[in-house]
């Protein structure tokens, strides 16, 4: 049984779904960022950057337990434990990474940003809106490209790049996009989320999230609290 400490966050969805296509059992422990779990000695103990998700699982490698967390790393455990989502094929696969590569160092830290300074920032900073709204478009439209010439953002199969990725879209308003402007990503989007396993991945904890607009919550994760010596 893979244990899952995560939250109802694109990251931590991405593995939920990972988990759900792969038909593994898991148990998940929620990490209430809002309210400061993340910061808990247990869980820094697996996760040091006092991120969610990490996982931890007693049948790992070798038969020995391994602890992970990065979200992305995961992906890559995962897909190796199962054999699923990443090709066997050395070109296939380095096409599939570029893409997960791109979740990981463009689409989630961007797209993060948009949400911040659209959504929860106390003072609107015309500046921030724009350079990250304008950012988000252009991600959107790098892989609006990519599908006009692929089925998938891997490739012809559906991968962990199209898992790490389909999470942070689900919030395609709050990023200030049109979708008119992106068929072929739209209609990939729907597809992927059409998937049974998506949609239960999704619903993860989903009723667990709660709107950030309480001070102690705002300070834990954008203010001074974030890097209270612990």
């Amino acid at each position: 049984m893979i244990e899952v400490y995560s939250w109802p966050t694109p990251n931590g969805h991405k593995v939920h779904i990972m988990l759900e296509e792969c038909g593994l059992p898991y148990r998940v422990h929620p990490v209430d960022i809002g309210a400061g779990a993340q910061f808990e000695p247990g869980f820094l103990a697996i996760s040091p950057n006092n991120k969610i998700p990490a996982i931890t699982d007693p049948d790992g490698p070798e038969g020995a337990p391994i602890s992970l967390f990065e979200s992305g790393a995961i992906l890559l455990y995962l897909a190796g434990k199962t054999g699923r989502f990443l090709p066997a094929g050395t070109a296939a696969r380095y096409e599939v990474l570029q893409w997960l590569m791109f979740q990981m160092g463009g689409v989630g830290p961007m797209l993060g940003q948009a949400h911040h300074f659209r959504i929860y920032a106390s003072e609107k900073i015309p500046y921030a809106v724009d350079r990250y709204t304008n950012e988000a478009r252009r991600l959107y439209g790098v892989m609006d490209r990519r599908l006009a010439q692929s089925t998938y953002l891997g490739g012809p199969e559906y991968s962990i790049a199209d898992i790490a990725v389909y999470p942070w879209l689900r919030s395609w308003k709050n990023q200030g996009i049109d979708w008119n402007d992106f068929p072929h990503l739209r209609a990939w989007f729907d597809a992927v989320g059409a998937r049974p396993a998506v949609q239960r991945g999704c619903e993860v904890l989903a009723t667990a999230r709660k709107p950030l607009t309480d001070d102690k919550a705002r300070d834990l994760l954008f203010g001074q609290g974030q890097y209270r010596r612990r």
